[in-house]
């Protein structure tokens, strides 16, 4: 990076645009109440005022534009009117539409003045219908309002001399972009307003993709050359971590900010361009927490590519994360998904996958919490003589009930309307209605949570009270009510002495496939829901649940699980997602690949990695690089879903919670999505530190 980057990358981290920043409310309700407007309505007045709250601000120097002055996102309704709107209804996370992706392709092709053309010739077909001109009506507003933003910009800057920049923003993101920097300028200002919205986890989508065809016009009639071209994205990625503090998670850095990059085209041919290969480099150069980068391989991806993925890795930034195309398009079709669309999959937030532009997937509808699934079906189990076969059928309706719980709350499931985000997704304003109501694809998602602990437990147990019967079913019944306090040898040997998962050993693996299995048996029971709501999707990510499971939280319906049959003690945490549990040993990083290759992903499509942590001590080298490509090679050979590697230093860690400060710019991988490790809470603290890590031989 150039000096200009640094100090931007510099004043970026150190938050110097927060001075710009207006503690001053926006009162959307006032208005709202006054002219008794419906939610539609408010939710295109609240667009439109916080475009107007923004102030303009031009940072000297930059070239991507947009610097967010407000703080807070306001309701547009009175807490006491939304109480009585919500009642009996179930809200997803924390109400708003979030986890999705618009189509930023077909926004760069005509710009919002072709999405509103499209509106308004509608508006005059569908004049009879008042809902559809009433949703029609809010999504033209509120596109008028961000090109209304984007001329206050244009004028400010020509009012600074700044001629070129002023051009820019009169021009997009009103109309098609004429250039790669134009095209860089409307999505970062559209992608604002979604935040500004009061939406959160908004996706970038196949970035690789939609922005290419400008890079290659730019770079082909030599308007830019290479270096420009990855400067100017260099300053756009800096661009997107301004406003992270003010994005909603469960800790901060969790929002959203994820990019797709290669795989195939719709119609199946190689998707990897030149700007995939700008884009790995670009984040490896920036070392922020986003966008957060996913990739998409097989098991014939140049050995290159997955060199440079590496190199990325090395910056200990928690990504690339990968996903293997030749496991999740299948998957996605048999979930019901036309080939082409899976062809084009993306990722939500974290992990989960949807198409861009077409899916109003809720993919986070909750956990089925795994450990309690088998806790309680080992306890009754054995306490009522049962044997493993009626364990497990005790385990397995465990799994149908709590699935059939999260399904049924969703069933009133309350979605708001989003005029906006709306104008941004294929065929809404074609056909006259708000996303929620008929996007093309509209499933729901589920978490498998902390699987690892889950089947070393039901392993243990079929080893040593049923094979050999070393273990006595009353004294393991006792030791786990009394979290193995006075049972300390018994712990250790299931502990130490089990089958665990990660050593392709198949008294664990089986059961790992089994436990999928039945996972996808409960979530198909509940497919074709109430014929809105198609299927019910099993993932194999844990999320926060590997912590809270463990040790309980306020927004949490799943129950803390107590101490557990595979040697864990009340309290400890649970694996993350794809992952032996902490503190097990396992063979190395292959034999991990061959536990988790036997799942079948064909059943299980809403994602989760695999999540590896390697010690920094890995990329000593060039050849050591190679060596993490192979490896990343080996999980899509093998036949594996998600991958995500983590490069750590213990010490260094233990050095960061004592003087945060030092350490600020520390990153790690959380789950799906990396933050500064100084800003995270100290259970995710020291679940990062205890960790598998791995070396590569």
């Amino acid at each position: 990076m150039n000096e200009r980057l640094q100090e931007m990358r510099r004043a970026t981290r150190d938050g110097d645009h927060h001075k710009h920043r207006s503690n001053a409310p926006v009162d959307v309700q006032k208005e709202c109440d006054e002219k008794d407007l419906s939610w539609p309505r408010r939710t295109a007045l609240l667009t439109r005022l916080m475009c107007e709250a923004q102030d303009v601000v031009i940072i000297p120097g930059e070239k991507i534009l947009f610097t967010r002055t407000t703080k807070d996102v306001p309701m547009v309704y009175s807490p006491e009117d939304w109480e009585k709107m919500t009642a009996g209804r179930q809200l997803h996370e924390l109400g708003p539409i979030n986890n999705i992706c618009a189509n930023w392709g077909m926004v760069l092709e005509g710009g919002l003045n072709g999405r509103k053309a499209i509106a308004e010739a509608n508006l005059a077909k569908m004049k009879d219908d008042p809902k559809a001109v009433e949703f029609l009506e809010c999504a033209i507003d509120t596109m008028d309002a961000v090109i209304e933003l984007a001329g206050r910009y244009a004028a400010a800057a020509r009012e600074q001399g700044q001629d070129d920049l002023a051009d820019m923003m009169e021009h997009v993101p009103a109309n098609r972009p004429r250039s790669f920097h134009e095209a860089l300028q409307l999505v970062r200002l559209c992608h604002s307003v979604l935040w500004l919205s009061g939406h959160y986890h908004c996706g970038w989508g196949r970035f690789d993709q939609y922005a290419w065809p400008f890079l290659k016009a730019d770079l082909d009639s030599g308007k830019l050359d290479a270096d420009s071209a990855e400067e100017l994205l260099c300053e756009f990625f800096i661009s997107l971590n301004r406003d992270s503090d003010l994005y909603p998670g469960i800790q901060q850095g969790d929002n959203g900010q994820s990019m797709m990059l290669g795989g195939m085209k719709r119609d199946g041919s190689d998707a990897v361009n030149e700007l995939t290969w700008m884009c790995l480099r670009a984040a490896r150069d920036i070392n922020m927490i986003d966008p957060k980068i996913n990739l998409r391989i097989t098991g014939e991806t140049d050995i290159k590519l997955l060199e440079l993925g590496s190199e990325l890795t090395r910056k200990a930034l928690g990504f690339p994360q990968y996903s293997n195309d030749d496991v999740v398009i299948d998957g996605l079709v048999k979930h019901g998904y036309e080939l082409e669309d899976a062809r084009d999959y993306s990722v939500a937030a974290c992990w989960e996958y949807l198409v861009p532009g077409k899916a109003m997937d809720v993919v986070n509808i909750g956990a089925c919490s795994f450990p309690a699934a088998a806790n309680e079906g080992i306890m009754a189990g054995l306490a009522a003589q049962d044997d493993f076969d009626g364990i497990l059928e005790r385990v397995a309706k465990n799994i149908d009930e709590q699935v059939a719980a999260r399904v049924a709350r969703c069933r009133a499931l309350l979605l708001p309307p989003a005029p906006y985000y709306s104008s941004l997704m294929d065929d809404c304003l074609e056909r006259g209605s708000d996303l929620c109501e008929g996007a093309k694809y509209n499933n729901f998602g589920v978490h498998g949570a902390c699987s690892a602990n889950a089947v070393d437990a039901l392993a243990a147990v079929k080893k040593f009270v049923f094979a050999d019967e070393s273990v006595d079913r009353g004294e393991l019944v006792n030791a786990l009510m009394k979290n193995y306090e006075g049972y300390e040898q018994l712990r250790e040997k299931l502990f130490n002495d089990g089958p665990k998962v990660g050593n392709n050993d198949d008294a664990a693996d089986d059961m790992l496939k089994w436990l999928f299995d039945s996972f996808a048996d409960a979530c198909e029971k509940q497919n074709d829901l109430d014929g809105h709501w198609k299927y019910v999707r099993p993932g194999t990510g844990s999320a926060m649940y590997y912590v809270w499971l463990a040790t309980g939280h306020e927004d949490m319906r799943e129950p803390v699980v107590g101490a557990t049959a595979d040697g864990r003690r009340e309290g400890d945490y649970f694996s993350s997602s794809l992952a032996p549990a902490p503190g097990v040993k396992v063979r190395g990083p292959i034999s991990v690949l061959q536990s988790y290759g036997k799942i079948d992903y064909n059943r299980v499509c809403n994602g989760g990695p695999i999540t590896m942590e390697l010690s920094d001590a890995v990329f000593a080298d060039e050849e050591s690089i190679h060596k993490v490509a192979m490896l990343v090679r080996t999980f899509a050979q093998q036949g594996c879903q998600q991958l995500q590697l983590n490069t750590l230093n213990v010490e260094t860690l233990h050095k960061a919670k004592a003087d945060p400060e030092k350490y600020k710019n520390l990153i790690v991988r959380v789950w799906g999505w990396s933050g500064y490790f100084c800003e995270l809470e100290p259970e995710y603290q020291n679940h990062v530190i205890k960790r598998h890590m791995y070396g590569v031989v």
